[in-house]
């Protein structure tokens, strides 16, 4: 009986708060910015503007990345681009021919390139991009070119990130990337290359 009461108390005061909260937000201006997305947990806060749109948090995506040779990159900012159970791969092939994914988490991913940055410049870029959306799901199939200087003519490597993103009601986040470079087998059709 007496945890019969405590619960029958404890759910007035639920009651009562979301009472006081909906009579808050009643007569909240709708004029204020809402809050900037949180982070989840055990990850840095996202900039606002990087995960506000598919374009945008794909934007980030390369833009965080790309340096010159030594330049420090934004870590804590392409942390904050995933999911908590996101993921990264490349797809590539062994020695014996077959195809394998080297799965990654972004913390492998920064540990694995932290020193070919320091000593290399690279800057990835898209072409073009192929959006599919349904509610909170989203799959970008995005065409990239790898220079090792912004300015370099032709790129030493091309190829297609496939990134699945999902929004959670407030923001978009990275769930999974997975790229694939271009090779003397496998060359980028045009379709893949046409802009617009």
């Amino acid at each position: 009986m007496k945890r019969l009461t405590q619960f029958a108390a404890a759910s007035l005061l639920l009651a009562a708060t979301c009472t006081t909260a909906a009579a808050q937000q009643t007569a909240t201006p709708t004029a204020i910015a809402p809050p900037p997305p949180q982070a989840a947990p055990g990850l840095p806060a996202a900039r606002p503007a990087d995960v506000a749109s598919v374009e945008a948090i794909v934007a980030a995506l390369y833009d965080v990345i790309s340096g010159a040779a030594g330049a420090p990159r934004d870590w804590d900012r392409m942390r904050s681009l995933f999911a908590p159970e996101g993921r990264m791969g490349t797809v590539g092939m062994r020695p014996d021919g077959s195809y394998a994914l080297r799965s990654l988490t972004p913390e492998d991913y920064i540990a694995r390139n932290s020193k070919a940055f320091a000593t290399t410049g690279f800057f990835e870029s898209e072409v073009t991009r192929t959006v599919e959306t349904f509610g909170q799901i989203a799959h970008v199939f995005s065409t990239y070119e790898a220079r090792h200087a912004k300015d370099d003519a032709k790129p030493f490597m091309r190829g297609i990130n496939s990134i699945q993103l999902i929004h959670d009601g407030k923001r978009w986040y990275v769930l999974n990337l997975i790229w694939r470079a271009e090779d003397a087998k496998l060359q980028l059709p045009e379709r893949y290359l046409r802009k617009g």
